[in-house]
């Protein structure tokens, strides 16, 4: 089991995201805004992050170019979940330092499935980080 945070403005979409990872056995906390989720990504660092883009008081590109930009919470998992569906957007989450990115509407099996890649990926490089 992963604790998530789900940092997204619209609140039947963040349902829909956390349900389908807390049914695969996950915590999920689910933020409305990008500084409230900041704040406590710092406070209670999580496994992994879910952000939308477009959110009040702090964007999720603004909170992720924080957590990239410190030293705790530089590698943690973050996927973008968004409405944003150029390839420009696409590319400047990437250059974030996103490691994910989906496009809304999104199939909550395919969510729950990349959480599950994201999760796995960063178990089996943590141990190398050690050595």
């Amino acid at each position: 089991m992963a604790r998530i945070i789900i940092a997204e403005d619209d609140e039947i979409i963040g349902e829909i995201a956390r349900d389908a990872l807390v049914a695969e056995g996950h915590g999920v906390g689910l933020l409305t805004n990008g500084k409230d989720a900041l704040a406590v990504i710092k406070q209670r660092q999580p496994d992994l992050v879910i952000l939308d883009c477009n959110m009040p008081d702090l964007s999720g590109l603004l909170v992720l170019r924080e957590m990239r930009n410190s030293e705790t919470m530089c590698e943690i998992p973050v996927l973008i979940l968004t409405g944003r569906r150029s390839e420009r957007d696409v590319e400047l989450a990437m250059n974030e330092g996103a490691n994910d990115y989906m496009k809304k509407p999104f199939d909550p099996a395919e969510l729950a499935f990349r959480v599950h890649t994201l999760l796995k990926k960063h178990a089996n490089r943590a141990p190398a980080a050690k050595r």
